[in-house]
């Protein structure tokens, strides 16, 4: 019984004049309203939202210039108040507390001496006053 359902099913797909007439119908639908859609758009999301390449001849495009990391961390030193030591390039240090910063300097409060501006250029690393004694 079941191969007679499939021969007329077959037999009315051959008649021409069926499809000739026929229009297809694609209701537009929004994305929203498929949550299935929605978390293969989230998936998918990252690779349609990238810039495309600068050119095409394969090469990456650079990096970005600021990354902000130095910033996030001059915000957590200042933010604990945490005592830093910078050692300058002449090899001298500076122990007190990061008050504020901007793009060429950094203000330091000493609790020795007078406050310090100093020019980043001049600092050639700094770390924590306590990982002082695991340095040396």
């Amino acid at each position: 019984m079941k191969d007679s359902m499939d021969a007329t099913a077959v037999g009315r797909a051959i008649e021409p004049e069926v499809f000739a007439n026929r229009k297809l119908i694609r209701p537009a639908l929004n994305r929203n309203d498929h949550p299935r859609q929605d978390a293969e758009r989230r998936q998918d999301g990252d690779r349609r939202e990238r810039p495309e390449r600068a050119s095409s001849n394969g090469k990456k495009t650079p990096p970005p210039e600021q990354t902000h990391a130095e910033n996030f961390y001059y915000q957590k030193q200042m933010q604990s108040k945490t005592p830093m030591v910078l050692v300058l390039q002449d090899g001298e240090e500076v122990h007190g507390v990061i008050e504020w910063y901007d793009k060429y300097c950094l203000k330091v409060n000493r609790t020795s001496g007078s406050n310090l501006l100093i020019y980043k250029p001049s600092i050639k690393y700094m770390f924590k006053e306590s990982e002082a004694g695991q340095r040396k």
